[in-house]
């Protein structure tokens, strides 16, 4: 079975930073990157299918030529080899321009099954999946837990999440794209030999002059600034006995507050 996953590089959830001074995105001069947090559950839900079934698990990754740490690291996880589609100058824009890129890539590998992340741990808009599905042709199930290819190959039965902890099952043909959601089953970890495998492995990069997409006809977004939310906590305690700082809270509430 072909599987491929999408992967983003996106700054280290545990890292502290800053704006730019342009206030249009962070300095990354002092932060640390690795891949998506849904992304990597994405890819370790294709290696575990890839256990199971067999075949050769594609890892596509559209970024700047630093993404390449981040693709070795997928490989040194499991995955056979890698196409990171080069955008030095970030003239990839949203998620459609780079869900058309990506599709420019994969169109070519014929995989019977893509998984994405469910949406990206910087901009988070999960739009670039279910848009790489219709760029595609395929159908495509979004906010998936679980996934089980059916004996004869020709479908996958899966369970998506959906609001107030309930949960759906979908059965979708194949060829067919899923958007993962964290959580899915845990993360392997790398190993050592893993890391010295992935050193052989083929990483192609291709750059976006040589996909047939004009990407600067493509309609994106752009950010006009980014704002750090403000912390204002204030706590106040009310002296003396239960009764008496029950009645002067309802007051409050009341009076002030305004909500009861």
């Amino acid at each position: 079975m072909k599987l491929a996953v999408c992967l983003k590089e996106v700054v280290g959830r545990d890292t502290r930073y800053d704006l730019e001074p342009s206030a249009k995105w962070i300095r990354e001069d002092h932060v640390s990157f690795e891949i998506g947090e849904c992304d990597e559950y994405a890819l370790e839900a294709a290696l575990r299918l890839r256990e199971k079934l067999g075949g050769e698990v594609l890892i596509v990754c559209v970024g700047v030529g630093r993404a390449e740490r981040v693709v070795r690291k997928g490989l040194a996880m499991g995955a056979d080899r890698a196409i990171l589609v080069v955008d030095e100058e970030r003239r990839l824009d949203g998620p459609f321009p780079t869900a058309s890129a990506l599709a420019s890539v994969l169109a070519e590998e014929k995989c019977d099954l893509v998984l994405t992340g469910a949406q990206s741990d910087d901009f988070g808009y999960g739009q670039t999946g279910v848009m790489l599905a219709e760029l595609l042709g395929v159908p495509h199930s979004s906010l998936v837990m679980e996934i089980d290819v059916a004996p004869d190959g020709t479908r996958v039965r899966l369970v998506k999440e959906l609001e107030g902890g309930w949960f759906q099952n979908q059965t979708v043909p194949l060829p067919a794209l899923v958007t993962v959601q964290a959580g899915i089953s845990p993360v392997r970890y790398v190993s050592l030999k893993g890391i010295m495998q992935a050193k052989k492995k083929e990483i192609r990069k291709v750059g976006l002059d040589e996909l047939e997409k004009r990407f600067e006809d493509l309609p994106g977004l752009e950010v006009r600034r980014l704002r750090v939310p403000v912390v204002d906590r204030k706590a106040e305690i009310f002296e003396g006995d239960i009764e008496a700082a029950v009645e002067h809270l309802v007051d409050r509430l009341l009076r002030e507050a305004k909500v009861l």
